[in-house]
């Protein structure tokens, strides 16, 4: 929000500089972003001053040019060379000293001294374009005989630069969103940092109705949307261009003056924080103003000339026939006031913050007014507002008050209750601020003191610090105006020990894999939960979508992390980064059906871990040839988590299911899955290369290694033993499968089962393959007898034929 530093003397004094005002500001955390010095008239006037024209004589080389000696208060006349028609001798003139800079639009020059036809010149008698006060070129500025010889063009003039102060206003901080705002946070700053400072503002006692020639019917059906809303009339008035203060006041915050009612409509929202809006009064229909809501789908045409459909919780401002205004958000064509206007209708209300936050994001719209709207403005401010603005219209546009001021909720809202112990506090801020401090502090915040005590303090927060609704809000403010840098840091650090929770062995152990796989070449990724409706069409009832999704592409909250894994492979591979190993941690959301009273019972999420790989395992190298990547890459990184995990994968139910396989727990729990990705999901994603895909549910892979820790043993002393078998097996049976029987089989001394071949083909019986397998068996304590290794590989094959009908080649 831009903040002009001379319109802020108009409601707090103080004597500080724009840099030291900013660096108050942001102490009090309004934090400022820039500041920047605002000039009336280019150039500020810099280097011209007052002079006299003492002699003026003919150019000897020239029938138009004059040779002119001019007094500018210095110790010796300069000689200037004009060519003015109008200049001689005695005129108070406007000189340009040699070295200043003058503007035509963008382009400038400098003032140099210079000879003309012969003659030096040492300086330049303006004329008002020339200096930007005007536009007049047809000779020079002569000044009245009271102009004082040397005195600086600025000061004649009264130019003084203004600073823009850029105030970056967080969502909770509506007060602030005004210069007044401004002001009564600074005025607290500077009572507190023991400035001589009074805040001040405008009152309203000429307010008064002149007549009741214009009396409009205001009627407010949809109360829920709008608890307040006032309104007066104004009869007689002019339309013309604002005064020169008023357009300043409004080019220096960025604003483009339009006319003297809506200027006025506008300097009144940036002065005091309460938006208005202007109507003709003329154009109101039945002269009657309804707040309602119209039927869905109903068409509504903006200032701006676009059409929107509106929604059946818009509240709309209407006159007797149609609607004219989008509550708070935005007029409608033919809404506004023009040079015909005569008749004025004046709008102050206060509009539902969440209806209004719903209604302008449901049509794209953001304005001023919807800004200070979203976040909560004074309840109690409209009437003071549409006073002053009352005042305005008559003092810049003339015209009479025509009616009383229709006020549908005159009840003024009541500050909040607060209870606040001088312990609490000292806790919360980490020093004990004295007790006088915290009440001088409350007092320049306009917060009441209605009893106290020994342990603390009643308090009333005002009804505009929509913020402060509980007693940390209340230490905040009071900390803030004492200044974070006035707590010490404190000598001794103290601790308290807690015991460490499920989360925090989440958190340690995904440490732990992420080192894993970025120590093995993988990168990490972070993608939005928030994604795209199109790609869960057929998950659309499991879906939880928001309600006013800023886009489609940010409509619902994502259920797997496929997706956004999948855009960010994308964007890599559209700048030729085509072979990746990525991974990311998130979360995933899902909708069920309704349990129980509990709305939330339905909603659940789980944390993920998501793997890709695409491209080349190997390319454009000198050792190896070119190899692509393949999903048995993407099985084993799995396996090493697993392993790191505490788990084996063989212990667990591995089934194919098309292009994937599914790991599941003995309860049927889905643990872990990989495959390829299918082409259509990869296209919707807009990925044309072939994508390998690995989920594991995270939070379920915490439960299951829960109390296991891998253990990192001495090698053994014994030899290990490998024994080989042929195995015929039928062609749809997995290794997997294979390797799942035997380590059932034998848990303790089986180390290792390894497919080292597969035949398919001739001499086999049809429907039939052939697997090639090696089992390592190790005893730690014991070399292992022929007898015992018999014995084992016997167990196994009667559990391979039994289980999976394999038979031995």
């Amino acid at each position: 929000m831009n903040i002009s530093l001379d319109w802020l003397h108009d409601y707090v004094d103080f004597d500080l500089g724009a840099a030291d005002v900013a660096a108050a500001l942001t102490s009090i955390g309004l934090e400022v972003g820039s500041i920047e010095e605002v000039e009336p008239i280019r150039g500020g006037l810099r280097s011209l001053v007052v002079g006299e024209v003492v002699e003026c004589e003919m150019h000897p080389n020239s029938d138009h040019l004059h040779v002119c000696k001019v007094d500018v208060g210095g110790a010796e006349n300069l000689q200037i060379v004009c060519g003015a028609p109008n200049v001689a001798k005695g005129q108070k003139v406007v000189v340009a000293l040699v070295g200043c800079t003058l503007y035509d639009g963008d382009a400038s020059f400098k003032i140099k001294k210079s000879k003309l036809r012969g003659v030096e010149s040492s300086g330049m008698i303006c004329a008002e374009d020339e200096i930007g006060i005007g536009t007049d070129h047809s000779g020079i500025i002569v000044l009245p005989e009271g102009a004082v010889v040397g005195t600086p063009a600025a000061e004649y003039y009264g130019i003084k630069s203004d600073w823009l102060i850029e105030v970056d206003i967080t969502p909770n901080r509506a007060d602030a969103c005004s210069h007044y705002g401004v002001a009564r946070d600074l005025y607290a700053w500077l009572r507190r940092n023991g400035y001589a400072t009074k805040l001040h503002r405008p009152g309203c006692e000429d307010f008064k109705v002149d007549n009741h020639d214009l009396e409009i019917e205001v009627t407010v059906e949809a109360k829920e949307g709008c608890p307040r809303y006032c309104a007066l009339t104004i009869k007689g008035c002019t339309v013309k261009d604002s005064p020169e203060w008023l357009q300043r006041r409004l080019k220096t915050i960025g604003l483009r003056p339009i006319n003297n009612i809506v200027d006025i409509t506008n300097y009144i929202l940036h002065a005091y924080g309460q938006p208005l809006h202007c109507f003709d009064a003329d154009m109101v229909e039945g002269r009657k103003v309804v707040v309602r809501h119209c039927p869905e789908g109903t068409p509504f045409v903006t200032l701006d000339g676009v059409e929107h459909r509106l929604a059946a919780e818009d509240v709309l401002i209407c006159n007797a026939r149609e609607p004219m205004c989008l509550a708070g958000v935005f007029g409608g064509k033919g809404s506004g006031t023009y040079e015909t206007t005569k008749n004025v209708l004046l709008e102050s209300a206060y509009f539902s913050p969440t209806s209004i936050r719903r209604s302008a994001r449901r049509h794209g719209l953001s304005t001023d007014s919807s800004f200070r709207f979203e976040r909560g403005i004074d309840p109690n401010g409209q009437i003071y507002a549409l006073q002053q603005a009352a005042l305005m219209v008559k003092e810049l546009a003339g015209g009479e008050i025509a009616m009383e001021i229709a006020d549908t909720n005159p009840q003024p809202v009541e500050g909040r209750k607060i209870e606040l112990e001088y312990a609490y506090v000292d806790r919360l801020v980490g020093k004990a601020i004295p007790k006088a401090v915290i009440r001088e502090i409350l007092d320049s915040l306009e917060v009441e003191v209605q009893a106290e005590s020994e342990e603390g303090l009643s308090l009333v927060v005002p009804p505009y610090r929509v913020d402060v609704t509980r007693p940390c809000d209340v230490v905040e403010d009071i900390l803030r105006i004492y200044g974070y840098n006035n707590v010490e840091i404190p000598s001794s650090i103290n601790s308290t020990l807690t015991v460490k929770g499920d989360d925090d062995r989440s958190w340690k152990l995904q440490t732990l894999v992420s080192e894993q796989l970025v120590g093995a070449g993988w990168s990490e990724i972070l993608n939005n939960s928030l994604t795209r409706s199109s790609y869960y069409t057929e998950q659309a009832e499991t879906a939880v979508r928001l309600l006013n999704p800023l886009s489609e592409d940010l409509s619902v909250l994502r259920q797997t992390l496929l997706y956004g894994g999948l855009e960010t492979l994308r964007r890599n591979i559209n700048y030729k980064n085509k072979n990746l190993r990525v991974f990311e941690f998130g979360k995933c959301y899902h909708k069920g059906e309704t349990q129980g009273e509990d709305p939330l019972a339905r909603y659940s999420e789980e944390y993920h871990l998501g793997l890709w790989i695409t491209g080349k395992r190997v390319e454009r190298s000198w050792a190896h040839a070119d190899e692509q990547s393949n999903v048995y890459e993407l099985k084993g990184t799995v396996q090493n988590i697993f392993t790191r995990l505490g788990l084996c994968l063989a212990f667990y139910r591995i089934s194919q299911e098309g292009n994937k396989q599914i790991v599941k727990t003995r309860r049927g729990e889905q643990l872990a899955e990989w495959g390829v990705v299918a082409a259509e999901d990869a296209k919707k994603a807009g990925v044309e290369q072939e994508v390998f895909f690995a989920d594991l549910d995270w939070s379920l892979l915490m439960r299951e290694c829960a109390g296991k820790k891998p253990q990192i043993g001495e090698l053994s002393n014994y030899p290990a033993v490998s024994r080989d078998l042929a195995l015929l097996l039928d062609e749809q049976t997995e290794f997997a499968q294979v390797e799942e029987v035997a380590y059932r089989t034998e848990k303790q001394l089986l180390k290792k089962v390894e497919l080292f071949d597969v035949y398919e083909g001739k001499n086999l019986p049809q429907g039939k393959k052939s697997y090639a397998v090696g089992f390592l068996l190790q005893d730690d304590e014991k070399t292992l007898t022929d007898k015992r290794i018999d014995r084992i590989m016997q167990s196994i094959i009667h559990n391979l034929k039994e289980k999976l009908g394999a038979e031995l080649r």
